[in-house]
This record gives C-alpha cells, structure tokens and sequence, in this order.
C-alpha cells in the first residue's frame, strides 16, 4: 500500500485524538473488509508523512490496532493486517442440564470486598461543589417532568466520554439513564422477551450471578457458555438459540480475562445470526494497568447488536447511584415507550451535576489519579498470593479492574466454608464456586481497591492457615465406614 493509499484516513485536527481516529479509520476498514488479511500497510514513518502528525502519533495507532488483534507487527518485518477467524457457530441446539449454584454468603463491609472503589479518595469537595450548584440553579425546564431516557446534558456528556475512553460509537440519544447496571439489565430483558416464548440468555461460565437471577426473574431460559483465558466461547454454547447474550469482555467477571478479538467477532457473529442482542457489561475497564484500553465491542459491532452497559459505582462511588446503557437505534422506540412511565429514576439534580463533573474533566483527572493507585494494590495483592500461597493458589489476570481471582489448586478444597471464615474476620472475600451454573472450580474473588502490601501478606498467610486447618479437620473426620 502507498502513502496515497491512505487518502481515506480523514483527520479533524480541530477534535484532537489525532491517533484515535488513525486507528479507528483502520479498524472500520479492516471490520468493512477492505483491507483485507494479509494487506500490508504503510510504515509508520510514511503514514506519518502522508496524514502530517508525527511518527510518535502513527506508532501509537498501530500499537493499540496490534494489541485489539486487528495488525500484525514484527520488527524488521512490513505491517500487515492479522488473520482474523471469528470461530464456529454452533448449527443447533442441546439440551443443558443446570446445576443449582450454592448461596451467597451475606457479605460485611470490610477488607477486600470485591468490586468496590475506595471511597476515601472520593473527590468530596468538587462532587458538592457540582451538587450544591445545581441543586440551587435548576432551570425551570428541569423542574419539569424528567426526559425518560435521562437528562439530555448527561447524555452528551457520557457519549463524549466512553467515545474517547472506550471507543463507543453512538449518538447521546442512544443513551438511557438508569440508577444501576442491575436495572438496565432487567429493563432489556424485559425489552427482548418474546411473546410466545420465554426469553432465553446465553451467560458466561463462570459469570455474575446477579445478572442470571434478573433474566430468571423475567422467565428466562438460562444457558451457560463456557469461559477460557480468551474469554466466552460461543462455539461451545449447548442450549437454544438466544435472545440475549451476556458478556463482560474488556474485564469477565470474575475470572479477569479479556475476550480476544476472534471471540469479540464470534460473538457479534452470534448475535447477527440469531437476531439476539448482546449486553456488554464494561463495568470496571477504565482502570487497565498494563496498556491503553482496548476498544469496546459496541464499538466493532456493524450490525447495531450490542448494548452497551456502565456504571459510575465502580468509577466513583456505589452511593451515586448513576448507570447508563446505550443501545441501538432499532430499540430506541421500544425503550423511550416502556421509559414513559418511569420519571424519575435518577434525579434530576444529580444527573445534572454529574454531567458538569465530566464536562470539567473531574471524571478523567478522577480515573487518572486512581489507575497508579490501584495498578500498585492490584500488583501488591497478587505478588503476596503468588509468593506465599503459590504452591495452593493459581492467580488470575491481574491487568485489569479492582478485584483479583485466585483458584485453589486443589478440587476438594471448600471455598464457602473459607469465605466465612474470611468474613468472621471482616474480610470481604468471595467463593468462585457460586459464580459457576455448571463444573464449578474453587477459589476467591478478592477486592484491591484498598489493599495496602501489608494487608495482602496478611491475608494470604490467613489463606494458607485456613486452607491447612480445613485439610487437618477433614484428616481428623471418622471414616463413614469405621467401626
């Protein structure tokens, strides 16, 4: 390809972002198939010269193409476009025999709770600062009945947000403002639940349990689909075809991974066969430690088959109460309609001071400040698993998001009876094997957002202790059989 070739790279030097839009012109080529596997690309000393950014601005574009899977890079060796195969599709359905996971244990508020940010670095001042202003200075329009979708400020506000973070590509009437993730799950499912039929889910396996109770709550059929380091893989799903496909692929909760782009476009091919919808629940991908994040899979999505799910609980604090789900336009009808009747959801004061606290860049200096921090505690609590229960424990991804996996190595070992030994230590652990509907594994979900090297050790030599006295117990037991 010559450097004239790329005349259809067409930057807006006046919105910045010069090398998001170089990788984003790429990625929609590739994604249009026209620059098809194998072509190669020009150096990045020629795409420098002919768009006139600097060479800086190109490697970086390529860079985050290479690391979404879309280039291949070798030094010394011409850029090319990767081979991409979304993978199979499974050509019919399978009966599924579900196992009934075990119950939660009532978690306390302590220690390594999963999921949760750390609320003492909670920017307080600016946060009332933005409240109090708009609670004193709504317009006469805001004091009217709220938009059903949400305030249309916020709305823009978030677009303008997840488009540079994320990658999303949408439009802020596409944006429905919800108080929760758990509510814009429920509120679609309801949205996609056939007439004649119930609705069926296809969801990760291990995956977030909330999420399947909601689709059995609107009678859903729940099918599991297994999970690999790669991430959810369709081609094994066993069960009817969905309605709705649940993934979390830039971060899976919990087991950490993230979804590779053959899965990404097996997935999106899934969806297109079946008509199905896919929730993406990008619930805590802002804090990656290792690199830039990856695009969304809203964002490769050319078919209009994703809902795209956030929240600010994990980004800010769970106390806001603020998510947001952006759909495609073909449901934005559907939406508005079964929104009419629920005015209100989110206040109208704190939508709004929510939208001038990112529109002043408090979000992102916010999500800046705390990815050092949480890279360190992430890196803290992993190291002390590793160099102290290394020989009991597998650690999972530790790249990405405030909460870590870790798997005992051993089948036998009973993670439930270990999670309230946690808790009756105020420690907010959580046992994997309930995040499973079928072959369940054991292990913990551990929470960093607050975790100090000290506290790791603690708890990993905690771990060790419980994991030995468990055995010792089970040592001691009377045989079943002795006399």
């Amino acid at each position: 390809m010559s450097e004239s070739a790329v005349t259809w790279i067409k930057l807006d030097r006046s919105a910045g972002d010069l090398e998001g839009q170089i990788s984003r012109a790429i990625r929609e080529r590739i994604l249009e198939g026209r620059l098809p596997p194998g072509q190669r690309l020009p150096s990045t000393r020629a795409l420098a010269t002919a768009l006139s950014v600097a060479r800086s601005t190109a490697v970086q574009a390529y860079d985050h193409l290479r690391d979404e899977g879309f280039l291949d890079t070798t030094p010394g060796a011409p850029t090319r476009v990767a081979l991409i195969r979304p993978g199979p599709f499974p050509s019919g359905p399978a009966p599924v025999a579900l196992l009934a996971p075990p119950p939660f244990i009532t978690q306390p508020t302590g220690l390594f709770r999963p999921g949760v940010p750390d609320l003492s670095s909670f920017p307080v001042a600016i946060w009332a600062r933005c409240l109090g202003a708009r609670a004193r200075g709504l317009r006469i329009h805001d004091l009217g009945y709220t938009e059903p979708a949400g305030l249309a400020e916020l709305r823009h506000a978030i677009i303008d947000h997840v488009s540079v973070s994320r990658g999303v590509v949408a439009q802020a009437d596409q944006v429905l403002v919800l108080p929760s993730t758990a509510i814009a799950i429920e509120f679609l499912s309801r949205l996609m639940a056939p007439a004649d039929r119930p609705l069926t889910a296809w969801v990760e396996n291990p995956g977030y349990r909330v999420a399947w109770s909601l689709f059995r709550a609107v009678g859903a059929e729940v099918v599991p689909v297994p999970v690999d380091a790669d991430g959810i893989d369709v081609a094994r799903a066993q069960g009817p075809a969905p309605d709705l496909i649940y993934v979390s692929p830039s971060h899976q909760y919990p087991s950490g991974a993230t979804m590779s782009l053959p899965r990404r476009l097996a997935v999106l091919d899934a969806a297109r066969q079946t008509g199905a919808l896919v929730l993406e629940d990008d619930y805590d991908s802002e804090f990656l430690y290792d690199d830039r994040p990856l695009a969304c899979l809203q964002g490769i999505d050319r078919n209009e088959r994703v809902a795209y799910l956030g929240t600010f609980s994990k980004v800010l604090a769970p106390g806001l109460r603020v998510a947001y789900a952006i759909i495609p336009r073909w449901l934005i009808g559907r939406a508005i309609a079964a929104l009419q009747d629920t005015a209100g959801l989110v206040p109208v004061h704190v939508q709004a001071a929510l939208a001038d606290f990112i529109r002043e860049g408090h979000l992102r200096a916010h999500i800046r400040r705390m990815r050092p921090l949480y890279a360190a505690r992430m890196a803290a609590t992993a190291d002390a698993m590793e160099a102290i229960c290394g020989t009991e424990l597998i650690v999972g991804q530790r790249a990405v998001g405030l909460q870590l996996a870790v798997w005992f190595r051993d089948a036998s070992v009973d993670d439930v009876a270990i999670v309230r030994e946690l808790a009756e230590r105020r420690i907010s652990g959580r046992a994997l094997s309930a995040l499973y509907l079928t072959h369940p594994r054991p292990g913990l979900l551990l929470g960093i957002s607050t975790a100090t090297q000290a506290d790791a050790a603690s708890l990993a030599r905690l771990i060790l202790q419980l994991l030995y006295e468990q055995r010792a117990t089970a040592a001691n037991r009377p045989s079943e059989n002795r006399h």
